[in-house]
């Protein structure tokens, strides 16, 4: 900012110099200027999921709608439709506009402010009061004025131009806030859709081993009827059946839930996607994408909206010390007004009727009690304290990130020895049936067996439901779910 010393100036030149000198300052803005902090960018931590894997990351161009690459068009349109009727995001974009709105009120202080007025007054002083006392007349008198008023401050130390600053960042902020409900409907769209589907195929999974079930139970029947087995082995194979039996109603109380989550999530009443979401196939779960794009990882810092949140607010913070800094300077209004005045109705088009005024108004603070000292201090902390949320908010995410990879890699790892031992546990079946059935093992074998396989098919079906939630992690970790470059425009 520069210094001017008006003393030095002649009296004349200080009167024609007073206007310019007010634009040159009216240029300044006290406080610090925003810098965009500048992110470590951890290389190579995309890389870290195994290439051996049937589903892998690669660094092609990141897909907002990541949810596409399952090849499921329930999926997608259930996405389509929790986009465009979910309360809780059209909530955010509601706070979105009162963010904007707030912002054009804030830029309204930079421009002159011009009202307008009318009156006409019938008024009387009474015949007992002061007025009369010093001579006033009693008689009721009429009153017409009209006329404009108009008030403008010069933003000499930049006060405004920092409040509307701080204001555009916490637009920016509604802003972030809205992409990031976006990015968790989205995630929690597609995590309660393949949990639907994971419970689905548990469900087929369940009603499989009752049919297993209850062959051996008839089995058992038969081979006690032809008195080479014990009631101990039917009663044994019955209580399997009815084992087998009581898991279906947890499994269907599960599938209604989840289908009642996603019709909430959709602003849809209960049981309204019950016909909708009901399957039949029993590879519900969709099958991850031979490679998954997760983008560069210098490019994380602008698709995750936490990120650009905690950067916006760290404006806000910087803006505000400005707004503080230029409390201790003196500032300076324009104010003029301009009408006509006159007792009589028919005086006031009169020329000799007008009224005026017109000069700068200077406001100096002198003693605050330590008001603005305080107050500046209180922003210079809130701005530090954002700064130290930025960086957490950074490295909280790169973690993020880190463990989601971790889960995608080692899910498919787990799920690829479930699926042996699925196909183990089916061999011994077979086994023990056809050995139970020749008369050479017991039945207790069997069951032992069946009880195995259908733990293991239980675990590979979630383990398969455990690969797609890991990928929804992921792509939510990665920023996913609004396009970051529509948003910048």
């Amino acid at each position: 900012m520069h210094s001017i010393n008006f003393s030095m100036l002649p009296a004349y030149l200080s009167r024609a110099a007073w206007p310019a000198i007010l634009l040159a300052l009216s240029g300044c803005a006290v406080g610090p200027d925003f810098a965009v902090p500048k992110p470590i960018v951890h290389d190579g931590v995309f890389d870290k999921a195994a290439t051996t894997l049937p589903s892998t990351t690669t660094d092609a161009t990141f897909d907002p709608a990541w949810w596409q690459q399952f090849d499921d068009a329930t999926l997608v349109a259930l996405e389509t439709e929790a986009i465009a009727a979910n309360l809780d995001l059209q909530a955010a974009a509601a706070r979105l506009e009162q963010g904007r709105a707030a912002l054009q009120i804030s830029g309204a202080a930079l421009l002159p402010r011009v009202d307008a007025s009318a009156s006409r007054l019938r008024s009387r002083n009474s015949e007992n009061g002061p007025l009369a006392a010093l001579g006033a007349p009693t008689t009721p008198t009429d009153l017409s004025q009209y006329g404009f008023d108009a008030s403008w401050e010069i933003d000499l130390w930049g006060r405004v131009r920092r409040a509307r600053e701080a204001a555009a960042a916490q637009a920016d902020v509604a802003l972030y806030d809205a992409q990031a409900m976006r990015v968790s409907l989205t995630a929690e769209v597609a995590r309660t859709y393949l949990e639907l589907r994971g419970v689905q195929s548990d469900l087929h999974i369940a009603r499989a081993s009752i049919d297993i079930a209850h062959k051996s139970l008839h089995v058992a029947e038969r081979r006690h009827q032809q008195g080479v087995a014990t009631q101990f082995d039917t009663s044994i194979s019955a209580a399997q059946v009815a084992t087998f039996e009581a898991a279906i109603p947890a499994l269907e109380q599960r599938r209604a839930a989840l289908t009642n989550a996603l019709a909430l999530l959709l602003a849809q009443p209960p049981h309204a996607l019950d016909a909708r979401l009901a399957a039949s196939d029993k590879d519900a779960v969709p099958a991850l994408p031979a490679q998954v794009p997760v983008g560069l990882p210098s490019q994380l810092a602008h698709r995750r909206p936490d990120i650009l949140r905690a950067e916006a607010q760290l404006h806000a913070a910087t803006a505000s010390i400005g707004v503080a800094k230029a409390a201790f300077y003196p500032s300076v209004s324009l104010t003029g007004s301009f009408g006509m005045q006159a007792f009589r109705t028919a005086d006031v088009g009169d020329w000799g009727s007008r009224q005026f005024s017109i000069g700068p108004v200077l406001h100096l603070p002198i003693f605050e009690g330590g008001r603005l000292k305080g107050n500046l201090a209180l922003t210079e902390a809130r701005q530090q304290e954002a700064a130290i949320a930025y960086q957490r908010t950074v490295l909280g995410a790169w973690h993020e990130v880190d463990n989601a990879l971790s889960a995608y890699r080692t899910t498919q790892q787990r799920a690829e020895r479930l699926d042996v031992a699925v196909t183990s546990n089916r061999q011994a079946l077979a086994s023990a049936d056809r050995r139970y059935g020749q008369g050479a093992a017991d039945y207790l074998n069997v069951l032992v067996t069946q009880q195995r396989l259908l733990d293991s098919e239980n675990a590979a079906s979630r383990s398969r439901t455990d690969m797609a939630l890991a990928m929804v992690a992921l792509y939510k970790a990665l920023g996913g779910g609004w396009d970051a470059a529509a948003a910048a425009q």
